[in-house]
C-alpha cells in the first residue's frame, strides 16, 4: 500500500474523529442546558401568624439555611436571623457555584417566582427554568405544612436587592449536568404533617428530612451519592465552609459500644452539648443554628438515635478527635 494512500486513510480518520468529538461536545452542550417535567406541588404560602412562626423555627434552626444564604459574620459563621441573600460562593470539581438570594425581592430574589416554582425546587430539586439543581438541600421528604411553613416564612422577609452571579459550570460541570445529574424527589410517601413531640418517629424526621444530619454522619459514595457505609456510621470527611483548608470526619452516633460517640451520654447532656455550641471553631457542624432548637426536638433526636442498629467504625471516641490533618 501507498505512502499517499496510508495518508489519505488516516486523514478521513482523524476527521472522522474529529467529526464525532463535535458531535459529542454539541450533545453535551445541549443535554446540559436540559429542563426537567417534573411535578408542581399544590402548596401556597400563608400568612398566619402560627404557620410563619412554624417556617422561622425551621429556617433558623433545624433546616439551617443560613449556613448557605445568610451573610456570614467577622469569623466567617453565618448569623442567624439576617437576612437570606446569598452570594456564597462553593467552588467545586465541577465549578463554581453562587448560593441564591431567597428573599423576596421581586428583581434578585424569590419575589419573581410562584410558590408552585419554589415548592418544587424544594421537593424535586427542580429550578423555575426547568433546569436540575445540585442536590444541596434534602428537603424533598419535608411534609406539606413544613414545607408550606418555610415559604411562608421566606415570603415575610424585608426584601433584600442583591444581584447573585450565573453559576459557572466547567467542562466537567457540563458533563455532570448532562449525564449524570437527574432530580431526586420524594424517596418515600410525601405526609400532609407531623406532629413535633419528642418521640424517636419525630427525631427521625428531624435527622432525615430537615436537618440533613444523616448525610453528613454518614459515609456517602460521591459519584452516585448513595450510602456507602451503615446510616449514621461517621468516618465521612467534610471541609469547613468558614476555612476550607481544614477538614473534619463526623462522629459515629450509632449505639455502638465501643464506637459511638454517645455512649455514657444521657439524654439531658445531649440537650446540653446542643445548648452550649460551638466548640471546634472552624467545624461544618452548624452550630449557631442548632443551638436554637427546642429542647423537646433535641430528645427527639436522642430517641431516635438511640434505635439506631449499633455500627462500629468513624473517628475514634476514646481520641475525641474530629479534625483531619490539613491539605
Amino acid at each position: 500500500m501507498s505512502s499517499s494512500v496510508l495518508k489519505s486513510r488516516l486523514v478521513r480518520c482523524l476527521l472522522g474523529l474529529g467529526a464525532v468529538a463535535l458531535l459529542a461536545l454539541v450533545v453535551t452542550e445541549l443535554r446540559a442546558e436540559r429542563t426537567i417535567d417534573a411535578p408542581y406541588p399544590n402548596l401556597h404560602t400563608s400568612h398566619a401568624a402560627a404557620v410563619i412562626e412554624r417556617g422561622r423555627y425551621l429556617v433558623e434552626g433545624p433546616a439551617h439555611c443560613s449556613e448557605c444564604h445568610g451573610k456570614p459574620n467577622a469569623r466567617g459563621v453565618p448569623e442567624r436571623g439576617g437576612p437570606l441573600a446569598g452570594g456564597f460562593a462553593f467552588h467545586l470539581p465541577v465549578g463554581t457555584f453562587y448560593v441564591p438570594n431567597i428573599t423576596p425581592d421581586p428583581e434578585t430574589g424569590i419575589g419573581r417566582h410562584s410558590d408552585a416554582e419554589l415548592a418544587r425546587a424544594l421537593r424535586h430539586g427542580v429550578m423555575p427554568d426547568g433546569k436540575v439543581m445540585l442536590p444541596f438541600m434534602p428537603f424533598a421528604n419535608l411534609c406539606d405544612d413544613d414545607l408550606t411553613a418555610i415559604l411562608s416564612y421566606l415570603r415575610a422577609q424585608q426584601p433584600v436587592k442583591h444581584a447573585v452571579p450565573e453559576h459557572e459550570m466547567n467542562a466537567l460541570g457540563k458533563v455532570v449536568a448532562a449525564y449524570v445529574l437527574e432530580p431526586k424527589g420524594p424517596s418515600e410517601p410525601v405526609q400532609k404533617s407531623v406532629t413535633p413531640e419528642a418521640t424517636a418517629a419525630y427525631g427521625r424526621y428531624l435527622t432525615h428530612n430537615v436537618g440533613n444530619c444523616i448525610a453528613c454522619h454518614t459515609k456517602m459514595d460521591l459519584r452516585t451519592g448513595a450510602f456507602a457505609g451503615p446510616i449514621f456510621g461517621g468516618g465521612a470527611v467534610h471541609e469547613s465552609i468558614t476555612n476550607p483548608t481544614e477538614r473534619f470526619v463526623s462522629p459515629n452516633l450509632t449505639p455502638d459500644p465501643r464506637w459511638g460517640w454517645l455512649q455514657g451520654w444521657t439524654e439531658d447532656s445531649f440537650v446540653a452539648r446542643f445548648e452550649a455550641g460551638r466548640v471546634h471553631e472552624h467545624s461544618p457542624m452548624p452550630w449557631e443554628a442548632f443551638q436554637g432548637m427546642s429542647e423537646n426536638d433535641l430528645r427527639a433526636i436522642y430517641r431516635y438515635l438511640k434505635t439506631l442498629p449499633a455500627a462500629p467504625g468513624g473517628p475514634d471516641p476514646e481520641q475525641r478527635q474530629v479534625r483531619v490533618a490539613a491539605k
